[in-house]
C-alpha cells in the first residue's frame, strides 16, 4: 500500500510540474518580446521605455537561465502570487478562486445528479438483467452519449427559458440557476455511471459471497441492499472521480453558453483576450486539482478493492 502511495503520489507530481513547465513557457512560445510579457505581467502600469524594460528585466531576474526563472516564477504561483491579469490589472488568484468555486459547486450539482439517477437505472438493469427493462434502461443511456453539451444546451433553454418559462437561460444568481448547466453537464456521465453500476452488481450478484448470504436464508431484497448494492458501488467512486476531474476544465462550452462565471468561462476569457497570467493561473490550478481528485481516487479505490488496487499497482 505505501509503495503504491508512493508511485501514484510521484505521477501527481509529476504531472504538475511538467503541466506548470509548459504553462510557464507560453511567453517564450508566442509572439512577442518575452521579457515584457512577464514585467506586463508583474508591475502594474504600461512599461514602453527600453532602459526601463532592461531594468526591470535585470531586477526580477529576466536574464537568468530559464529554468532557474521557472523556480521561481512555479514559488510564487505556489505561494499565492501568479501575477497581474492584462486585462483588469487585478491579481489573478482574485480572479481564479472566485472561478473555481463556482465551477465546483456546477459540477458537484451535476455528478450528484447523474449519481442519484443512475443508482436506480444500474440497480433495476442489473437486477432484470437480459430482460426487457434491461436493453430499454441501456439503449435510452447509452443514447445520452450522443447528445454533446453544444447541441443540448440550446435545447435545455428553448424548452425551459423560452417555452415553458420555469428556468433561467443564463447567469449564476440562485439555485434555479444551477439547473439547466448541471442538468447539461449530467447527461452524459449519467450513461457512463449507468453502466459501470449495471455491471458492478452484476458482477456482486454472481459472487460467492451473495450465494453464501441466500443460503443461509438471507431475503432477495435484504442480500441486494446488504451485499450487493455496496460492492457494485465500487467501480462508481473511480468513474465520479474522472469524471469530476475532467469536468473541472471541460465544462467552458456550458459555462459559455449559460454565462456561467466558472473557470471554463474564465480561461475561454482569458484565451479570447491573449490574457496570458489569466491563462497561466487558471490552466495550472484546474490540472493541479484534476490530477489530485484522481489520484486520491486511486487511493479509495485501492481501499475499497484491494485486490482491483493491486492489478493497477
Amino acid at each position: 500500500m505505501i509503495k503504491f502511495m508512493t508511485r501514484r503520489t510521484a505521477t501527481l507530481v509529476a504531472a504538475v510540474l511538467l503541466s506548470s513547465f509548459a504553462v510557464f513557457l507560453i511567453p517564450y512560445v508566442t509572439p512577442g518580446d518575452p521579457v515584457r510579457k512577464i514585467i506586463r505581467s508583474r508591475v502594474a502600469g504600461d512599461v514602453v521605455d527600453g532602459s526601463t524594460v532592461e531594468s526591470l528585466g535585470m531586477s526580477l531576474g529576466l536574464h537568468d537561465p530559464l529554468f532557474v526563472q521557472y523556480l521561481r516564477w512555479l514559488g510564487s504561483f505556489f505561494s499565492g502570487d501568479m501575477g497581474l491579469s492584462y486585462v483588469s490589472r487585478t491579481p489573478v488568484v482574485e480572479q481564479v478562486m472566485p472561478a473555481l468555486a463556482v465551477t465546483l459547486s456546477l459540477v458537484a450539482a451535476a455528478l450528484a445528479t447523474a449519481t442519484l439517477v443512475s443508482l436506480p437505472l444500474g440497480t433495476a438493469a442489473a437486477l432484470r438483467q437480459g430482460r426487457r427493462t434491461d436493453r430499454l434502461i441501456t439503449t435510452v443511456t447509452q443514447s445520452f452519449i450522443a447528445m454533446p453539451e453544444y447541441w443540448l444546451a440550446p435545447m435545455l433553454v428553448l424548452v425551459f427559458a423560452l417555452k415553458l418559462e420555469v428556468l433561467p437561460s443564463a447567469g449564476w444568481n440562485d439555485a434555479s440557476s444551477v439547473v439547466l448547466p448541471a442538468a447539461t453537464l449530467a447527461l452524459r456521465p449519467v450513461s457512463y455511471f449507468t453502466a459501470a453500476v449495471r455491471s458492478g452488481m452484476i458482477e456482486a450478484l454472481s459472487s460467492d459471497h451473495v450465494f453464501a448470504a441466500r443460503a443461509r436464508g438471507l431475503g432477495k431484497a435484504r442480500t441486494v441492499l446488504s451485499h450487493v448494492i455496496p460492492n457494485g458501488l465500487v467501480p462508481l467512486s473511480t468513474l465520479f472521480a474522472v469524471w469530476f476531474a475532467g469536468l473541472l476544465g471541460g465544462s467552458v462550452i456550458v459555462e459559455v453558453i449559460f454565462a456561467v462565471p466558472g473557470m471554463g468561462r474564465l480561461l475561454y476569457d482569458a484565451v479570447v483576450n491573449s490574457d496570458i497570467p489569466l491563462a497561466q493561473g487558471g490552466v495550472v490550478v484546474v490540472v493541479a486539482l484534476a490530477v489530485g481528485i484522481t489520484t486520491l481516487a486511486d487511493f479509495v479505490h485501492r481501499v475499497l478493492s484491494p485486490q482491483a488496487g493491486a492489478g493497477l499497482a
